[in-house]
């Protein structure tokens, strides 16, 4: 990354994250706190009877999670061309 990314934000929700697997990057644990770390801070994984539902279960499950200065990418998994 180019940028420097702002850390120890508070993250929240990925308690509430089901039929899904959150995978830590950039986070880390202080004070018994979830905080960003870096810049892709997590990852959501799912399954589903399709492609489009799996699709759909994670982007449901990303956004039950909040940390300031979150964002994320819209565009993974919207192409089916390769």
């Amino acid at each position: 990354y180019p940028e420097d990314y702002e850390k120890g934000k508070e993250i929240t929700g990925t308690e509430k994250v089901t039929d899904s697997t959150v995978y830590h990057a950039g986070t880390t644990l202080k004070d018994g706190k979830l905080l960003t770390a870096g810049g892709r801070v997590l990852a959501v994984t799912s399954l589903g009877d399709d492609f489009k539902e799996a699709l759909q279960r994670s982007y449901n499950n990303i956004s039950k999670i909040h940390f300031e200065g979150a964002y994320w990418r819209k565009d993974i998994g919207k192409d089916l061309s390769n």
